[in-house]
């Protein structure tokens, strides 16, 4: 080897021995050992930007479900192919008003004409609006011969701010449920305190209980919080019993306990858990219908997104507070919470590393 080369690998080591580019590498080993940064920094905006791809894709234009009172009304517009059009009864029809089962209301007007009833501040009673009038001025000629007039409402229960605060207070239970269990177990088996307890008499599920009672004290605070502000500051309408809402949180906040038992059991660092919670808990506020109904996403997948823990507390909160559904009507969502409840438990207890 020429004298020019051996200088040459002489720098290059020289170079990689200086200790600015050492701390570099270190650094960049730091990062690619932590499965946790890496799953933020690369997999999470895909997810992210996958899920909600998917549920506001491009498709054709959606159906909007309306109501009319009378059969000539019904006719007429359902010669519109963007309209699902279902005949009430006056009280059946604003009933489904109110409670947003419908976007719009036609009713015969006393001048012979017809009325629109629906929220103006609503984008699909805009839009059904639009519809329902074209089609009853193509029945009648098209030259606007029926005369047509707005009742605008603001009803509770079918605003955006209606159907987000059910939503709020159901992530809001598996927030603090999941994260409150996770950091609590990790930094005590982190500090050796889970080393102490297993030498003692005590029994195991004894502990594994005490975090899922603990949960029960503050859930009080936290449904008071959310609901009351948005009963007080929106007029949030709270039309089923306030029992069976208490019901209905319990068993959520137990669910999501569970669940934070589970994925806290073999942890053994923050970090870890905390990117396992993250990994469980992001997909569901995407699909579960937090901030956007869970109908945008496909066919296919509902199934899937119906069995996820937090969709049935939100379709099950949202029924209480805005249809006034009762307990025997959100039975389904219920099942499919306590099924999370015990089998999340009953794997915590059996998979649970106290060391």
């Amino acid at each position: 080897m020429s004298e020019a080369a051996v200088a040459s690998v002489v720098r290059h080591k020289r170079a990689n021995d200086h200790p600015l580019v050492q701390l570099v590498l270190v650094r960049f080993r730091e990062f690619l050992r932590e499965p946790e940064a890496l799953f933020w920094v690369f997999v999470f905006p895909i997810l992210l930007a996958a899920g909600l791809g998917i549920a506001f894709r491009n498709r054709p234009a959606e159906v909007l479900k309306i109501g009319a009172v009378t059969p000539q009304l019904a006719d007429s517009l359902r010669r519109e192919k963007l309209l699902d059009v279902q005949q009430f009864t006056a009280r059946e029809a604003e009933e489904a008003l109110r409670t947003g089962k419908v976007a719009l209301l036609a009713l015969p007007a006393s001048s012979g004409g017809v009325t629109y009833r629906y929220d103006d501040t609503n984008p699909d009673g805009r839009a059904a609006r639009l519809l329902a009038d074209a089609a009853i001025q193509r029945g009648a000629g098209r030259m606007d011969p029926v005369a047509a007039t707005d009742r605008l409402m603001r009803e509770p229960g079918s605003r955006y701010i209606d159907f987000l605060i059910p939503g709020l207070l159901g992530m809001n239970l598996m927030g603090s449920a999941i994260w409150g269990m996770g950091f609590a177990i990790v930094d005590a088996r982190r500090k050796k305190l889970m080393k102490r307890l297993i030498a003692t008499p005590m029994p195991r599920h004894y502990y594994l209980l005490s975090f899922l009672l603990s949960r029960l004290l503050l859930l009080v605070i936290e449904v008071a919080v959310v609901l009351g502000f948005g009963v007080w500051v929106f007029g949030v309408p709270a039309r089923g019993s306030l029992l069976d809402l208490a019901l209905l949180c319990v068993l959520g906040s137990m669910a999501f306990s569970a669940l934070g038992l589970l994925i806290a059991s073999r942890a053994q660092t923050i970090e870890a858990a905390s990117g396992l919670m993250n990994v469980t808990m992001m997909p569901m506020w995407i699909v579960s219908g937090v901030f956007f109904s869970s109908q945008r996403f496909p066919d296919m997948v509902q199934p899937l997104i119906k069995a996820l823990p937090l969709t049935a507390a939100i379709d099950a909160l949202r029924m209480n507070m805005l249809q006034g559904g009762s307990l025997a009507q959100v039975a389904p969502q219920m099942g499919v919470l306590g099924a999370w409840l015990v089998l999340c438990f009953m794997l915590a207890l059996k998979l649970f590393r106290w060391r």
